[in-house]
């Protein structure tokens, strides 16, 4: 049926009545207007379950309401009554299934049966758990006797901290560290650069820091749409008086305005909170160049009066800030206003509240990561909070927002392609082998094994690989060469519809759902963007009886493929997540130290962050200032006037490659997602006019076509010479190699492109 396409510039706030009508209207179109009003009141609780959706922090105590609009909109997903079912199957072919929307797919309700595809009648058929278990095992076997690394075990950002612990000891023990996962497509520059930078990998801030920020300055964010349950902690900084400022392509409604959905005042009276005193259009890539700019005044400020940096903190704890100023001073503000897009008024003036806070903390995303030069602006960020001292002390520090909601937690586990990243010795004295050394393939060299034919396996816990990585023409090329392919998963994707010469779909339990084992209703955990780890307890009965948990259907393969180890209990562990819990305590005891107790801590726990207490853990033992190679973090060296820079979004209405509708209230996008966002200059100087249906194509020059077309036009308020589409529609136009240069994560929020007719 077709839809309605309107488009309107969106007047309201973030929250209030917009997100209300938005819960309401998803609870009833996943039919769970009954029971999914009480299980949503457990949503991020002590006594609930952790959100499937976004991995942002949980205030103790919590909120009424402990969950945001689109974190309802991933419960609603999850617990809906709709089914896929066998006779689902035996309707469908896989070919006309390719027809179907990301939203429809999913839509059509969760997965209940172990399915095999039949390449002769190009359609999933029903298979039995031992029959499956046993022809993957056998595939599986023999590559292994082959070659181990020829198979790839990627996990998405949702599982458990038991599941992940079990995926990957079964990867090592098969005999590789091939374990991409969905970091490897967004944080894994900040896991590079504040490795480098402060000695650890994650941020270094809590909750509690928000509480006494006199100044937070956000990049590359939307809080709006990715991680909205922040909104009240930015909601109450900003009555106390602290002050936000934003550094961002556009303007999103969620660092510009809000209603608390939960205050009964704003919601009547219409009374809105200010967020960002301050909103800044950086142009895409051109975040270095405004951290260096507001780096150049805080020197001449403080040769000028003295009192800006803290040099007491800079001769302690930090090593290069000589180095670091000669280079910012270096730098002219012709060259810092035509990379960053931004007037030297406007950077100077963020500049001076930054040195006015007392305490101050940056906010960051993706924006941020996803640039060829993206590990360099995450350490430009870290040198922009040490020459203040605002690293290690309440109310300061850096925060990169992750995205999934376990995808930090699934490293600190061990799922990492990078062997020193793993305590492998601690490994082989529990469980008995040598594990592999080598270091395994990232996500962007995954795909590159897998189109040059060096990759026979993939092994996927959960996400929508195909859907998510670049150059989506050439991996659904390549795709079917695979001698086997294996999904784990709650409901039908994309992904699922290209399959390996042996292929299975298997169905396991959602986190909402009771995981029933031997030793009875199983609890997990999982950690939050700020490092804390909680336990996450669920609600709801399981949507089929044949479902299996992901540590069920972990240990299955893993007992069918691998000769016995009677040093690794996978039955024991399946029938006690505890028992697998008590080994992650042995793995990293500084770390997990009484685990089974500590998790049922209202608050949780944090684990040690050296950097939160001004210990570095880099070769020097000190904070390292960082110099960038280029004022533009983009693969575009801005010359050709012809070429866009395109940035890949979400919109309101999905999380991360799930689609849960059509509409992209805050940006006024109502029933499409085929749409390009253009400057109205842009729009002149090429001559289209604001409606116009166009087609975009990479600028590359390595011979490979992409090229993805039917775009309507939408005048927006967007940076001249750039230009938005949603993700991950738009992947088809990033190249594999464009990535980050030390951690390659794929350069989605600058993409060369230009216009077709």
């Amino acid at each position: 049926m077709p839809r309605h396409t309107h488009i309107a510039p969106y007047s309201g706030p973030a929250g209030g009545w917009g997100s209300a009508k938005s819960v309401t209207k998803y609870m009833a179109e996943q039919g769970v207007m009954g029971r999914g009003g009480p299980i949503l009141a457990k949503q991020n609780k002590p006594d609930g379950f952790a959100c499937v959706s976004c991995a942002w922090a949980k205030p103790v105590p919590p909120h009424t309401a402990e969950f945001c609009e689109n974190g309802a909109k991933a419960t609603f997903w999850e617990l809906t009554n709709k089914r896929t079912t066998p006779a689902f199957f035996a309707e469908h072919t896989i070919t006309e299934l390719q027809s179907w929307s990301d939203h429809d797919l999913e839509d059509a309700g969760r997965l209940t049966t172990p399915m095999r595809y039949n390449p002769a009648t190009d359609k999933y058929e029903a298979v039995g758990w031992e029959t499956a278990f046993a022809t993957i095992g056998r595939e599986l076997a023999e590559i292994r006797e082959q070659d181990p690394r020829r198979v790839v075990f990627y996990t998405s950002g949702r599982a458990s901290l038991e599941t992940a612990y079990m995926f990957q000891l079964l990867a090592r023990l098969y005999g590789n560290n091939n374990l991409p996962d969905s970091s490897n497509m967004c944080h894994e520059s900040t896991s590079v650069g504040l490795k480098e930078s402060i000695g650890v990998p994650v941020g270094t801030v809590t909750l509690e820091d928000f509480d006494h920020a006199d100044a937070l300055f956000f990049f590359g964010q939307n809080v709006g749409s990715n991680s909205p349950r922040m909104l009240h902690q930015l909601q109450e900084a900003s009555d106390r008086g602290a002050t936000i400022v934003s550094f961002n392509p556009l303007c999103e409604r969620g660092l510009e305005r809000f209603i608390n959905p939960q205050n009964p005042v704003q919601m009547l009276t219409g009374s809105e909170t200010t967020i960002s005193r301050e909103y800044h259009q950086v142009r895409p890539g051109g975040d270095i160049a405004v951290v260096i700019g507001m780096c150049r005044y805080l020197f001449e400020e403080d040769r000028r009066s003295g009192g800006v940096l803290d040099h007491a903190f800079l001769a302690e704890h930090t090593q290069g800030m000589d180095a670091f100023r000669d280079f910012v001073m270096a730098q002219s503000w012709v060259d810092l206003e035509r990379e960053s897009g931004l007037s030297r008024a406007s950077i100077e003036g963020a500049a001076k509240i930054y040195a006015s806070a007392k305490a101050a903390m940056v906010v960051y995303g993706m924006g941020i990561t996803q640039h060829k030069l993206g590990v360099q602006a995450v350490q430009m960020l870290v040198n922009l909070l040490l020459l203040r001292g605002n690293i290690g002390r309440l109310g300061a520090g850096i925060c990169p927002v992750r995205g999934h909601s376990n995808v930090q937690g699934q490293r600190t586990v061990g799922i990492a392609e990078k062997p020193e990243l793993v305590p492998l010795d601690k490994l082989e004295e529990l469980y008995q082998f040598t594990a592999p050394r080598e270091k395994g393939t990232s996500t962007v060299e995954a795909c590159e094994g897998i189109i040059d034919g060096s990759i026979d396996a993939f092994v996927g816990l959960g996400g929508n690989f195909l859907r998510a990585v670049p150059d989506h023409s050439r991996m659904e090329k390549a795709w079917p060469n695979m001698r086997l392919t294996v999904q784990i998963a709650t409901k039908l994707n994309r992904n699922h519809l290209f399959n390996g010469k042996t292929a299975f779909l298997l169905p396991c339990l959602g986190r909402i759902e009771k995981d029933r084992q031997a030793s009875g209703e199983q609890t997990v955990t999982i950690e939050d963007s700020t490092a804390v780890i909680r336990k996450s307890k669920a609600m709801a009965e399981p949507a089929s009886p044949d479902l299996r948990s992901e540590p069920c259907i972990v240990a299955g393969i893993a007992k069918a493929t691998l000769p016995p180890n009677p040093n690794v209990p996978w039955d024991a562990w399946v029938g006690d997540y505890g028992l697998v819990r008590d080994a992650i305590a042995k793995t990293w005891p500084d770390t997990f130290a009484d685990f089974n107790r500590r998790m049922h801590e209202p608050h949780g726990f944090r684990r040690p962050i050296a950097a939160s207490s001004r210990k570095w853990a880099t070769p020097s033992g000190k904070a390292l200032f960082k110099l960038p190679k280029s004022l533009n973090a983009s693969f575009d060296d801005g010359t050709d006037p012809n070429v866009l820079r395109l940035i890949t979004l979400r919109s309101n209405d999905q999380f991360n490659t799930t689609v849960y509708g059509y509409s992209d209230r805050f940006r006024g996008i109502e029933g499409t997602r085929d749409v390009l966002l253009m400057n109205e200059k842009d729009m002149a100087r090429f001559g289209i006019a604001d409606g116009q249906t166009i087609g975009l194509s990479t600028a590359t020059d390595d011979n490979v076509e992409r090229s993805l077309g039917g775009l309507r036009v939408v005048k927006y308020n967007i940076p001249e010479g750039s230009c938005a589409g949603y993700y991950p529609e738009c992947n088809v136009l990033i190249p594999l190699w464009q990535h980050a240069e030390e951690s390659m994560v794929p350069a989605a929020k600058s993409v060369p492109v230009r216009i077709m007719r």
